[in-house]
């Protein structure tokens, strides 16, 4: 399986006015979730003994309470052997895909919407759905100096 391709449709990103009660802070929960909405054949001419599957999805950044909502639609394409689309296929109709091609799925598509989403947050002064390194300061190590 190679992944030849990922497209975006829908990217929306919302900011919503939440105020935490009095004398509260306000406690927020960030989670993500990927949804495959449809898998099928694409016609694409790329090899005589291969074949083209685009699995559409749903990717979205969850906050709780409710301070904004991200989303974003579209689809990843994958050159598979024909065997292997037959399979991909007949599984889907009992809404099943096999977990390795799941895996490889949903890392491309966190790896790309979580980098968007990243952006888009930063854009709208919301915190990060994805804690980021921070440096602190050094711990009694021995400076060792390359020159």
């Amino acid at each position: 399986m190679q992944i030849i391709g990922f497209n975006l449709k829908k990217e929306s990103i919302e900011r919503f006015e939440t105020k935490p009660e009095k004398n509260k802070e306000l406690k927020l929960e960030i989670k993500t979730n990927i949804d495959v909405l449809d898998i099928k054949r694409e016609s694409l001419e790329l090899a005589k003994d291969k074949e083209v599957i685009s699995f559409a999805f749903n990717f979205d950044v969850i906050y709780d309470p409710k301070v904004a909502a991200v989303n974003f639609q579209g689809n990843v394409l994958v050159l598979v052997a024909l065997d292997i689309g037959k399979e991909i296929m007949k599984k889907w109709k009992k809404n099943e895909i096999d977990e390795q091609i799941r895996l490889a799925i949903f890392n491309t598509i966190m790896t790309k919407c979580n980098i968007r989403a990243l952006q888009l947050e930063d854009d709208l002064a919301l915190p990060s759905h994805i804690p980021l390194p921070r440096l602190g300061p050094q711990q009694n190590q021995s400076k060792n100096y390359a020159g």
